[in-house]
């Protein structure tokens, strides 16, 4: 503004007004201040955006570190995890409401309840151990049963809300319904599976197999981003995700079996309990060196299918971030995306046998 009042003063004071030299003139100080604010505020959009994401990651560092400590430190037999209920529900419902909003921003609401309900769902055998009891074995239901009740109880929560708000054959009831329960299933089942990791074992075993899923799936996110920028050659799947190479696909697999190896030799026996799982599937499961590459090779593909599912949504929807939820990170599902995907294969290596052999009492 100030480079336009000087501008428009030197205008009205410069003698022969009109002439050539007053457009020579304007071509000057236009094109200064032109210069001046593509320096500036790129600068100041910049700095903004690096200090929205600082103070955004301190916030959910600081959060994740207090309630893990409580966790480990005081979650009640029969009711592991009950101190990262809500961790877990702000990313499952905030990576529900970005889909939704994404797919049928109308159903974002709708598609966010369901998806409480079957996240929650896996909690139901905690109210036996917060009551001092023991979740009965032989229950017909299991542990993993009451997701399956809770999706169902998810879908008929979402027709139920749009038999409310039905105003027609052209209201777009069909396509609200299919969002909301495509949301819910997509985020809820995995994030109630979550749950059920963090609970399986005894002791802190749950939680350490929890936190290895997740840091065995953004080391890989890190190591293929890494390698693809400093190797990478050979496009993976360019019409989806142009920066994405074969070579950051290796990349990220050989950190995240690093990463896995780390985890299963240092971090179980550290935190303690005892696996599920007393006589593995595959005997070499147990060994951690193993049990990394396996979860560093199957978890690398179950997250870069998770990235680039939502990257074909994105594209398909013209949105760069998938919400905005968490400043100067983006939207929650851009962090969850492959988790999402990472946490059944996970669940399944885990229950096979991995880290087996990989805490004490």
């Amino acid at each position: 503004m100030f480079v336009t009042a000087r501008s428009l003063h030197s205008l009205r004071s410069y003698p022969g007004h009109g002439s050539p030299k007053r457009l020579d003139l304007c071509r000057k100080h236009g094109a200064e201040f032109v210069g001046k604010l593509t320096n500036i505020l790129p600068y100041e959009s910049g700095h903004n955006l690096l200090k929205d994401r600082l103070r955004t990651s301190a916030i959910l560092i600081s959060l994740t570190v207090a309630l893990l400590f409580l966790d480990s430190s005081f979650s009640p037999d029969g009711a592991k995890g009950i101190f990262l209920l809500p961790l877990l529900l702000f990313f499952s419902l905030g990576t529900a409401w970005d889909l939704a909003s994404m797919l049928r921003g109308s159903c974002a609401k709708t598609a966010s309840m369901a998806t409480g309900i079957v996240t929650l769902s896996a909690t139901i055998p905690m109210a036996w151990g917060l009551a001092g009891a023991t979740y009965p074995m032989d229950c017909p239901v299991g542990r993993l049963g009451w997701m399956v009740i809770g999706g169902v109880i998810g879908l008929f929560l979402v027709i139920l809300l749009e038999m409310k708000r039905y105003d027609g054959p052209d209201g777009g009831t069909i396509e609200r319904t299919f969002s909301s329960v495509f949301a819910s299933v997509y985020v809820g089942l995995p994030f109630a599976m979550m749950v059920v990791l963090r609970g399986s074992g005894t002791g802190n075993w749950g939680l350490s197999a929890l936190l290895t899923m997740i840091a065995v799936t953004k080391s890989a996110d890190a190591g293929a981003y890494f390698a693809g920028k400093s190797f990478g050659r050979r496009k993976l799947i360019p019409r989806l995700s142009p920066g994405k190479t074969w070579e950051g696909l290796a990349g990220g697999m050989v950190t995240s079996s690093l990463v896995g190896w780390l985890c299963l030799a240092f971090l179980f026996p550290s935190l303690g309990g005892s696996s599920p799982v007393s006589t593995p599937t595959i005997a070499a499961l147990a060994d951690p060196a193993l049990g990394g590459i396996v979860l560093g090779v199957m978890l690398t593909i179950a997250g870069l299918i998770g990235d680039l599912s939502e990257s074909m949504i994105k594209r398909v929807c013209g949105v760069k971030d998938s919400g905005n939820w968490l400043p100067g990170l983006g939207g929650v599902w851009d962090v969850t995306d492959s988790l999402i995907a990472a946490i059944i294969p996970a669940y399944l290596a885990f229950v096979a046998g991995v880290a087996s052999a990989g805490a004490s009492a």
